[in-house]
């Protein structure tokens, strides 16, 4: 037996959103969009595209598609628990292009409750202290065993 790739909770989560037109339809659905044409429209998504992507969030329980006109059948798509959870990542995702890719003043900004400008920053649920990687220590890294 070897040892095959690192098994990993980033690549199994890539699987689900790591796609572009994914990750923007979950943008549009945190912006209010809820609809299927909103959602074509501000991605720029081909709609069979989008329609696979979205039918693969439903099916992951990312999002859920609910009824809102029954005649015809029209529906829209709203974030379930498991969606909401990735709100900091993609907080933190724009974070990191507003940085690093964008050039000049980021294009959108959010405003906190506290009244400033929104910065996230990912903090230890424990001690509430920013999370920096010379603070972290890896416990377990697991790999998956092939046969040979």
């Amino acid at each position: 037996m070897t040892e095959g790739p690192r098994d990993c909770s980033i690549a199994n989560a890539m699987e689900v959103i790591g796609e572009r037109w994914s990750l923007l339809a979950l943008r549009e659905v945190f912006f209010g969009a809820r609809r299927f044409d909103q959602i074509v429209r501000n991605t720029g998504a081909s709609r069979d595209i989008l329609t696979a992507r979205l039918r693969k969030l439903v099916e992951t329980g990312i999002l859920e598609k609910r009824l809102y006109e029954e005649h015809p059948p029209r529906y829209e798509y709203v974030l379930t628990e498991a969606g909401h959870a990735l709100n900091h990542v993609l907080l933190n995702l724009m974070a990191w292009g507003d940085k690093y890719v964008t050039e000049g003043p980021p294009p959108t900004v959010w405003r906190h409750s506290c009244g400033e400008e929104l910065a996230p920053e990912t903090v230890c649920a424990h001690c509430h202290e920013p999370v920096r990687e010379k603070d972290m220590t890896l416990v377990r890294s697991t790999r998956r065993v092939r046969a040979s």
